[in-house]
């Protein structure tokens, strides 16, 4: 069984740290980030047991009330989500054939792309930017055979776009390796 992941994204800084206090009091979990981001909004993600985290966001919907905007538990989440989400990724350039991206409008709902993403397809996740320099926004980064990282960002664009969260979602077939600089 692997590890399950939630995620919190609230309007307000103070009753951020008034959830993440309470979660961190009521369930098992690990605090993975928990920091501001742009906007001026506070934004958390954890990871533990299924029902913890479960937990967890109900505290955080409890707690937090309207200043919560967005949260998500997702359980036994992709395992390639957590080294992504570290930025621990390092490639091989004979691994990459394609790259494919997914933008969206939150950093919650880009966890839900890296996990259905993830999950569709046989995808290294090599990047998952949540909020920072970015304005709020979530970009999640792959890469694999083009058929495979096709699926996995058609998989990713389509549950973000259920959410009404989506800015852009792209496949480049035999992208030039300068793209990857920073991660081979």
């Amino acid at each position: 069984m692997g590890k399950s992941i939630g995620a919190v994204e609230l309007s307000s800084i103070g009753i951020g740290y008034k959830v993440q206090d309470s979660i961190l009091k009521e369930a098992t979990v690990e605090m993975l980030v928990s920091r501001t981001i742009c906007s001026g909004k506070y934004f958390m993600i954890f990871s533990g047991g299924v029902s913890d985290v479960e937990s967890a966001v109900v505290c955080a919907d409890r707690v937090g009330g309207d200043a919560v905007i967005d949260r998500l538990a997702v359980a036994n989440a992709f395992d390639g989500i957590f080294p992504a989400l570290g930025q621990s990724v390092v490639l091989n350039e004979g691994e990459i054939d394609s790259l494919g991206l997914v933008e969206t409008f939150s950093g919650v709902s880009v966890l839900v792309a890296a996990d259905y993403a993830g999950k569709a397809a046989k995808v290294t996740l090599f990047r998952l930017h949540i909020a920072m320099a970015l304005g709020g926004k979530g970009l999640l980064l792959m890469t694999g055979n083009v058929s495979d990282v096709t699926t996995a960002v058609n998989a990713a664009a389509e549950a973000v776009r259920r959410r009404g969260l989506l800015v852009s979602e792209l496949v480049i077939p035999r992208p030039n390796k300068q793209l990857f600089q920073d991660y081979i």
